[in-house]
């Protein structure tokens, strides 16, 4: 044999050789290495004799009972698991880009929508898929199609509004929610079945930040202007202004829970703008990442 030789141990050494090498010393027999892995017995011991030729050297002690590997077999051993056992990782890591469990979704939406509709769907798709980053930006209702059309968001989850333009977009109804409206115990709303944006513009609104834009134009189609003392961005902080009287809400149905509900009423507001269509969207011209697609089957699957 001749001494070891790095240039032809690159030129000349393959993966399937070195695979084989760790069948041989793990059945102990070339013979059954070779029915292992699919190969004539002939054609496992030239692979094994070229290797040895590579190295330089006998890599197997050959006896009556078998093989076992020399010292120096040893060592090609623990670097040849170690080579075999990268290019599964290396495998497996780029597979994951194809079957859409690796990479990055940014989504888009709104809290109010966040909250009650998304918070289960991106916990349960990070747990399933814990090498997937999400990234989450919470914006109004209208930016939310803007960042999907300029493309800074994959996916945008939003409330339908005659006065949000989708050109572009591809959308997808996703779920249903209506807004309540909610009053103190004790407020002669309270024990209604439900009220009109009308009767409670007499009322100090407490307006959630999110759906301004809607109080603006239902004040504005009843030719009185909106101008809210109180405007707060959490739905919690409004439930507790109500519940301390210094007015009433009007909240989606959706993020509310058994313990806002203390001490408050919720009424459904008789409107025909207060049934809220939430919506999927995505642009029309520019593809999904695969595990974009993915986040999104998981989002539309029971629509």
């Amino acid at each position: 044999m001749g001494k070891f030789n790095q240039t032809h141990l690159i030129r000349r050494i393959d993966l399937f050789t070195l695979r084989l090498f760790l069948s041989v010393v793990e059945e102990g027999q070339i013979g059954r290495a070779a029915a292992r892995e699919n190969i004539a017995p002939s054609t496992a011991t030239k692979r094994i004799q070229d290797l040895e030729e590579i190295a330089g050297i006998e890599l197997l002690d050959r006896s009556a009972k078998g093989v076992v590997p020399s010292a120096a077999g040893a060592v090609m051993l623990r670097y040849a698991r170690d080579i075999v056992d990268s290019i599964e990782g290396l495998r497996a890591e780029i597979a994951a880009f194809n079957d859409g469990s690796e990479g990055k979704v940014t989504i888009a939406s709104a809290r109010s929508i966040i909250d009650p509709f998304l918070t289960s769907e991106l916990s349960g798709f990070a747990r399933d898929f814990p090498l997937v980053e999400l990234e989450v930006h919470e914006v109004e209702n209208s930016e939310i199609v803007e960042m999907v059309a300029r493309g800074d968001a994959d996916i945008g989850v939003f409330a339908k509004e005659p006065r949000i333009g989708i050109e572009g977009l591809r959308t997808i109804p996703f779920r249903e929610d209506r807004l309540v409206a909610i009053v103190p115990r004790s407020h002669r709303f309270a024990d209604c079945a439900r009220v009109s944006f009308s009767e409670l513009m007499s009322e100090n609104i407490i307006a959630l930040k999110a759906l301004m834009g809607a109080f603006v134009a239902a004040a504005k189609r009843s030719g009185v202007r909106f101008d809210p003392r109180f405007s707060v961005k959490s739905p919690g902080l409004a439930v507790n202004l109500v519940r301390d009287g210094f007015g009433v809400a009007i909240l989606p149905g959706g993020l509310l829970t058994r313990e806002n509900l203390e001490n408050v009423a919720s009424i459904e507001l008789d409107e025909m703008w207060a049934r809220r269509i939430i919506h999927v969207a995505t642009a029309r011209n520019r593809p999904l990442n695969p595990v974009a697609e993915q986040f999104l089957g998981r989002l539309t699957a029971d629509v």
